[in-house]
């Protein structure tokens, strides 16, 4: 008969490996970029399953297939210059990194809302500003690799076709500022959107229903306002300031003289310094939204 005592003495240690971590202790910043490249991976599905890398990666071919038709056509036709320009290019197939956006940046967010928890261990803390500045580089990243792969396989065509390289460099570097200024202001507002709810079809519905009904909207307000008469009001034009997709479009167009009547152009030198103002806001106050957000979480 054994008595309390000797049975409190019963137990036994087993040691199944666990030992305490040895490696460098790398910085925050080293902790932001890791978690910068995860979630860039994550935005194109790389490191899961092969359903998630098929939306992502049937976008991205979406958008670049355009481009190698049109180098196509413009070579056997024996065109002169492309038959888009190439900022031009970016906002007649903008619709592409729209669903990509919102089909990609509640993956970014969602999974970690909905169970308090990152995929990466981490031996020094991350502060919730990095976990907000890794997740924000990680989607800009993204975008800007889906809107501007295309200009760069139109550029290359353009040289292997012997179109005069000094104007099609001058008209890439238009292009690329727009799908800059594209992936800055759908990367801050599509990100505040998913932050919002840990539900990932929430996500989707809101971010892309967020960037149709405004730029409906601002097609509305257009054309009350005349934009559409075949001389259009220029006073329209502020219109597009309700659709932040139109706002690019509109600054874009103005700035290098691209589109032709009836297309989105920001009204006169002032609507452009209004529209690229209104840029800078709502990329800065849709990050400070989200740190504010992350305060919370």
């Amino acid at each position: 008969m054994t008595t309390p005592g000797t049975a409190a003495h019963t137990g036994v240690i087993h040691d199944i490996g666990y030992r305490p971590y040895t490696g460098p202790r790398l910085g925050r910043r080293y902790a932001t970029r890791s978690l910068y490249v995860q979630s860039l991976r994550a935005a194109f599905g790389l490191g899961r399953s092969g359903k998630s890398k098929v939306l992502p990666f049937l976008l991205l071919g979406g958008m670049t297939a355009p481009a190698v038709v049109m180098l196509a056509i413009a070579v056997f036709a024996n065109l002169s210059k492309m038959p888009l320009d190439y900022a031009e290019y970016v906002t007649r197939f903008g619709v592409l990194p729209e669903i990509f956006l919102a089909a990609q940046a509640p993956v970014l967010m969602s999974r970690d809302l909905r169970h308090h928890v990152v995929p990466l261990y981490f031996s020094r803390p991350a502060t919730r500003g990095d976990y907000v500045a890794a997740k924000f580089a990680a989607m800009f990243s993204a975008l800007l690799i889906v809107l501007a792969l295309p200009l760069l396989v139109l550029f290359a065509g353009s040289l292997l076709a012997k179109f005069p390289f000094g104007d099609n460099f001058v008209h890439l570097t238009y292009g690329l500022l727009a799908a800059f200024l594209y992936a800055l202001v759908f990367s801050a507002l599509g990100l505040l959107i998913a932050a919002l709810t840990p539900r990932r079809g929430f996500g989707v519905a809101a971010v892309m229903g967020t960037l149709m009904i405004t730029r409906v909207l601002a097609g509305i307000v257009v054309g009350l306002n005349g934009g559409f008469e075949p001389v259009p009001e220029e006073s329209a034009g502020w219109g597009l300031l309700l659709s932040p997709s139109e706002t690019v479009a509109a600054l874009v167009n103005h700035l290098f003289h691209l589109g032709a009547v009836n297309t989105p152009q920001a009204p006169g030198s002032l609507g452009a310094t209004v529209f690229a103002a209104a840029i800078a806001l709502l990329t800065a106050g849709c990050y400070v939204l989200t740190l504010r957000r992350y305060r919370n979480v």
